[in-house]
């Protein structure tokens, strides 16, 4: 170790000059980084959708915001107070800030680092002499130790970039997430409407086919009635009774899930859509685009294909691992027996040169991980593939759905209003003798059924468009807030 006293600025200027040209040639040094670079792979996908038809163009959907061309502003409503409060959404920008932070400390590899320094120690010195007298001295010192990792085989650098394509990743997850969300409370919230018109029509129907069931008692009482026509009235009444407490649970399972979602407690929204309201229905024509457009439109792709980005990274930052690897460290210290001459007349120390690192004999440790890492890789490019497929098979399921459904909704809707014209004749007839009540009442059953089957298929054909809709990748591209943190914490500076 080298000291210069501290008013010696030609030793000084020496030992700058020194470090200076340590640092350059280490610039020029650090330029390499092994392992492969990443490319986004190419998969194959089918020109256009199989099951379209005339009324699904191949135009670009329009995906932003997709759920207010369902023209129900309560709905509009809920999906956006869900966004703000959803637990799910408010988790997955907790990882996104997390995901930052990993790439501000990957990235701050890459830098040296310096800490600083200092003590003060006093102490005595006795003679053996004359133990009673003694010299007191009190010693002051301080410095700064640096050091920087070169990264010549591009370790950290690797290290970096798979961070970034983690933050990346981060942030599609979120997307995936709220698009999931989306679908979720539309469909909760179509399946409650249609609910609540099932409920309706069941209590119509009750309460109509009770006074029927009252004619008929008096008729009998009168002896103009049979009691059988009495026992089939009753039943029949009966009967249809006994779906209102279904619909009912299952009215009030929806609003639960919808309040869950919404970040609140289940019975949150009880009171908000106690009120029945039409079902949405989608408005047409609903363009499709191509299946090319869900590599860019599909978050949970996107999701997918930057977690081959990020396992690609990692199979070169374990690569150079394999390689030797080159650190700058220096120090600058300082003593003196004085506070006040810490700056001037103090001994001042420094040191300065590289250290090398080189693994000689690991048995196969090294190399395993890099195979580890390449099989990563292989799964993460599967999961693309598999990702790509899926949303295809999403977007056909949907589209076949949707267009079934569509002339599904025609045929009930038809039979829904023949059957109900066949039970006003039923009865008119039965009147005038021309018809015994058991066809009246099966009229009135296959009446019931037929309209109850539509509000189903009505129920069907929005959650087909919803479907639709996720599959394509259509989700919220408002403003997201992830920078505040879930939990302030206070009182954190020293304390005691």
């Amino acid at each position: 170790m080298t000291f210069l006293k501290a008013g010696n600025p030609v030793g000084r200027n020496r030992a700058f000059k020194k470090m200076a040209a340590g640092l350059l040639a280490a610039t020029m040094l650090a330029g390499c980084a092994v392992g492969p670079d990443y490319q986004r792979p190419d998969v194959n996908v089918p020109g256009s959708w199989k099951n379209t038809t005339a009324k699904t163009p191949p135009s670009v959907p329009q995906l932003a915001q997709w759920w207010t061309r369902l023209g129900d502003t309560e709905l509009d409503r809920l999906i956006d107070l869900a966004i703000h409060r959803n637990l799910d959404v408010r988790t997955a920008k907790a990882q996104v800030r997390e995901a930052r932070a990993s790439y501000k400390q990957a990235t701050a590899s890459l830098f040296p680092s310096l800490d600083g320094s200092a003590a003060g120690t006093r102490s005595k010195s006795i003679s053996t002499a004359n133990a009673s007298n003694g010299i007191f001295s009190t010693l002051w010192n301080g410095g700064f130790d640096a050091a920087w990792e070169l990264d010549i085989f591009g370790a950290n650098r690797r290290s970096r970039e798979a961070a970034k394509y983690g933050l990346d990743a981060a942030e599609e997850e979120l997307r995936a997430t709220m698009l999931t969300l989306i679908g979720d409370i539309a469909t909760n919230y179509v399946e409650a409407r249609g609910f609540q018109q099932r409920l309706n029509l069941a209590r119509e129907t009750a309460k109509s086919q009770l006074n029927s069931a009252n004619l008929i008692r008096k008729r009998f009482e009168a002896g103009s009635a049979s009691g059988l026509d009495l026992a089939n009235a009753e039943g029949q009444a009966a009967s249809t009774e006994s779906n209102i407490p279904t619909l009912k649970t299952a009215l009030a399972s929806s609003i639960h899930r919808l309040g869950v979602l919404t970040g609140q407690e289940p019975t949150a929204l009880s009171g908000r859509l106690q009120k029945s309201g039409r079902i949405p229905s989608p408005r047409l024509p609903i363009p499709t685009g191509v299946p090319a457009n869900i590599l860019l439109s599909r978050p949970d792709v996107r999701l997918a294909e930057r977690q081959l980005a990020q396992a690609t990274a990692r199979i070169g930052e374990a690569t150079a691992a394999r390689y030797p690897s080159v650190s700058l460290t220096g120090s600058i210290a300082t003593s003196a027996t004085d506070f006040g001459d810490l700056g001037k007349n103090s001994s001042i120390s420094w040191s300065f040169g590289p250290a090398l690192s080189v693994p000689i004999f690991n048995a196969g440790k090294l190399a395993a991980g890099v195979e580890i890492a390449q099989a990563q890789r292989d799964q993460s490019f599967l999961a693309y593939q598999s990702s790509v497929l899926t949303a295809l098979e999403d977007v056909e399921n949907a589209l076949v759905g949707f267009t079934q459904e569509r002339r599904r909704l025609a045929s009930q809707s038809r039979s829904a209003r023949k059957f109900e014209e066949a039970a006003g004749l039923s009865r008119s007839l039965y009147q005038t003798g021309a018809v015994s009540f058991l066809d009246v009442l099966d009229a009135e059953r296959s009446s019931y059924s037929a309209q109850d089957s539509q509000i189903q298929s009505r129920v069907l054909l929005t959650t087909y468009y919803i479907a639709l809709q996720k599959a394509l990748g259509g989700g919220w591209n408002g403003a997201v807030n992830t920078d505040t943190p879930e939990v302030i914490d206070k009182g954190t500076a020293p304390h005691f």
